[in-house]
């Protein structure tokens, strides 16, 4: 081959190249799902209170809701969703290779996740933090009492890395026992196989209910990092972003307005202004997402708001009893803060 002939189709590859690229970053993210019929979404694959397929088949939790939510605003109708269950391993590469849409599965929004892997954290739909389960009997109160522990931890997340920065910072012993997923540590903690297992404080709230006898076992009180849970969308769409993102906050403007599924169409009549922004009665905020002027009428009417979400899958009215504490509305003294829409 010639360098005149070499020069000439690498220069046709790479023209083919950036028309493809053009071609692609022509069509969002949203056009692509309108295109579909159908948002797709990654989830838990067993976890109760977030992500759990009932025995209908039927995807159930917090985490469920957002991306039903998300389908919702974009087609009136919440079971537009194709769910794909995920391993800790393959989240993020599902979102990164664009197999999914959003990713929606109890993952930690950290600095080198949101820097250096490619992908974006629209909201913060759970403040956690991690903790630690034992079994009654081996009379540990509190996790400082641990030293010389073996440890089950799910392997290649970050609850992995602080459960090291723990027992390094408060110089204690301990052994790792990894696991490529949480149920299998929560197994070998049944059958005795490590003195104590660790993830978040409401994945072990939601583990604990898949004991035979879930209460031989104590969640200590002791938390030893700050969990940011929220869903994960591939990088590089700011329009896609900023839908997932103003989802969360109609559902939070909506518990702080009082809207539910019950009453969302009475609500429709309401003299104040903030809900008739909310519900598309007046103004055209649809128009910067994409969407309809009724875009978080029709999450609230489908999904409802998100104290009715938090409530029956996680929260006193569940299986998983966690109060409010930190993801209670900013008003009620937690950190949930419904964004303006105006």
């Amino acid at each position: 081959m010639t360098v005149k002939t070499w020069v000439l189709r690498a220069g046709l590859a790479l023209a083919g190249a950036l028309s493809a690229t053009a071609g692609h970053a022509q069509t969002t993210t949203l056009e692509r799902v309108k295109a579909r019929g159908e948002l797709i979404c990654g989830n838990h694959v067993a976890l109760p209170g977030f992500g759990l397929q009932g025995p209908d088949g039927r995807w159930e939790g917090l985490d469920i809701d957002m991306c039903r939510a998300v389908a919702a605003a974009i087609f009136n109708d919440a079971n537009k969703v194709k769910f794909v269950p995920t391993t800790p391993q393959m989240r993020f590469l599902v979102v990164q290779s664009g197999e999914v849409d959003m990713l929606a599965r109890n993952a930690t929004y950290t600095m080198s996740r949101d820097t250096s892997q490619g992908m974006s954290w629209p909201i913060i739909n759970y403040f956690d933090g991690q903790g630690f389960m034992v079994k009654k009997a081996l009379g540990v109160t509190e996790a400082k009492g641990l030293d010389g522990a073996s440890i089950c931890v799910t392997q290649g997340t970050t609850t992995e890395l602080n459960l090291a920065d723990f027992f390094r910072a408060n110089k204690l012993k301990y052994e790792v026992i990894g696991f490529a997923t949480n149920e299998e540590g929560v197994k070998a903690l049944e059958a005795g196989r490590c003195d104590a297992f660790t993830t978040d404080s409401s994945g072990l709230a939601a583990e604990r209910l898949k004991f035979s006898k879930p209460d031989d076992f104590v969640i200590l009180p002791t938390l030893i990092s700050r969990e940011p849970l929220g869903p994960a969308v591939k990088r590089g769409d700011e329009s896609w972003v900023a839908l997932v993102k103003w989802v969360h906050y109609a559902m939070l403007n909506a518990e702080e307005f009082g809207l539910t599924k019950a009453n969302v169409d009475e609500m429709l009549k309401s003299p104040n202004p903030e809900i008739k922004r909310l519900l598309g009665v007046e103004g055209k905020f649809g128009e910067g997402l994409g969407l309809t002027a009724d875009w978080a009428y029709r999450i609230v009417k489908h999904v409802g708001n998100y104290g009715e979400s938090f409530e029956r899958n996680v929260g006193m009215g569940s299986r998983l009893q966690l109060k409010r504490g930190l993801n209670a509305l900013a008003s009620q003294g937690g950190l949930q803060y419904p964004h303006p829409i105006r």
